[in-house]
C-alpha cells in the first residue's frame, strides 16, 4: 500500500481498502492526495527539464549514454532533471543529473510488470503515482522544457500531450526537443506529408519542436530558447 493509501485510510477511518479502491467517488480523495503530494514537493525543487525515453533502452546503448550526456550538461547550466523515474532513458538521465551534482527527480509509477525507480533519483525527490494523468501533469507543469529521445507509446504519449496543450494555448510555450533526427524522420514525413497535406495541423506547427543529433544541440534548444524570448525558467 502506498503512502497515498495509508494516509487517506487513516483519515477516513476505513475497514474495507479494496472497496474503497474501486469506488468511483472514493477515488476522488486518492487522486487528490497525489495531486497534493506532488504539488508540495515538486513546488520546492526549481526549474527543471523532463527528459524522456524508453525504459527499454540499454545502459551500453548509445541513446542511454547520449541521455546521461544531455541531463550532465543541462545540469551544469543550473536546470534538475526530472524523469519516469524507471530504467533505460530515465536512468541514464538521472545518472547524468547525478554525477554533476544537480537535482534528479523521478515521478515513478506503478504497473502490473514494471517499473521500479532507478538508482540515480534523490531519495527526497522520489514521487511513485498510480494515476498516468497526474503523473503527466506533474511532467509538464514543473518542467521548463522537453527533451524527447526514442521510446515507444509512453514516449510519443508525453511528447504529444506537450505538443497539444501548447498548440491550443492551454500552457504557455516551452522548448520541445527531438533527439536523433534518424528515428525521428518517419514520423516526420507522415506529419509532412500527410497530416498537413490534410489540414489536421498547421504548417507552422512544425515550429513547436526542434530536431537534434547532438547533446549539445540539445542543450543549446533550451538554453537559446529563454535567452531568445527574454525569459527566465520558472520559479
Amino acid at each position: 500500500m502506498s503512502s497515498n493509501d495509508q494516509r487517506i485510510r487513516r483519515a477516513f477511518a476505513v475497514k474495507d481498502w479494496q472497496e474503497i479502491k474501486t469506488a468511483d467517488t472514493w477515488q476522488i480523495f486518492k487522486i487528490i492526495a497525489e495531486f497534493v503530494e506532488g504539488f508540495d514537493k515538486m513546488s520546492k525543487i526549481g526549474p527543471c527539464v523532463s527528459i524522456f525515453g524508453s525504459a527499454r533502452t540499454k545502459p551500453e546503448h548509445r541513446f542511454y549514454q547520449l541521455a546521461e550526456d544531455i541531463a550532465h550538461k543541462l545540469t551544469l547550466d543550473g536546470y534538475g532533471i526530472i524523469t519516469g523515474g524507471g530504467p533505460g532513458i530515465m536512468e541514464a538521465a538521472n545518472k547524468g543529473a547525478k554525477t554533476a551534482g544537480g537535482k534528479s527527480v523521478g515521478l515513478n509509477i506503478e504497473l502490473p510488470f514494471e517499473q521500479s525507480s532507478n538508482a540515480y533519483i534523490d531519495p527526497d525527490k522520489l514521487i511513485t503515482f498510480d494515476y498516468f494523468f497526474v503523473r503527466k501533469l506533474m511532467f509538464i507543469k514543473y518542467a521548463q522544457g522537453f527533451v524527447v529521445l526514442p521510446g515507444g507509446f509512453g514516449t510519443m504519449d508525453e511528447l504529444f500531450e506537450a505538443l497539444t496543450l501548447i498548440q491550443t494555448n492551454k500552457i504557455g510555450r516551452f522548448p520541445i526537443v527531438l533527439v536523433d533526427v534518424k528515428f525521428w524522420s518517419g514520423m516526420m514525413e507522415w506529419i509532412k506529408n500527410t497530416v498537413i497535406m490534410e489540414g489536421k495541423i498547421s504548417p507552422e506547427d512544425l515550429d513547436l519542436f526542434r530536431l537534434v543529433d547532438t547533446a549539445e544541440e540539445a542543450v543549446a534548444c533550451i538554453n537559446e530558447f529563454y535567452s531568445k524570448y527574454l525569459l527566465k525558467p520558472n520559479f
